[in-house]
């Protein structure tokens, strides 16, 4: 399972502990801790502020629209 299939299948659970459905980098940490994933902390960060967001710039050979960023330090599934 790659780091973005990790991370998808984490935001169900993540979603539903949050009062609007918005989430944090650390909330996806560790939430990806808690299912004990094998992943960096800092392979983590970078897919959800980088690789996965909407609206980050393009530095990545590969990215994703998935997460946009919605407000300080805060994405959301898009």
């Amino acid at each position: 399972m790659t780091a973005r299939d990790q991370i998808l299948a984490a935001l169900p659970d993540i979603e539903a502990r949050g009062a609007d459905g918005s989430f944090s980098p650390q909330d996806v940490v560790d939430e990806l801790r808690r299912r004990r994933s094998n992943l960096g902390e800092s392979t983590i960060r970078t897919h959800v502020v980088s690789r996965m967001c909407a609206n980050a710039p393009d530095t990545h050979a590969r990215t994703y629209d998935d997460l946009p960023h919605v407000s300080d330090g805060r994405y959301r599934r898009g």
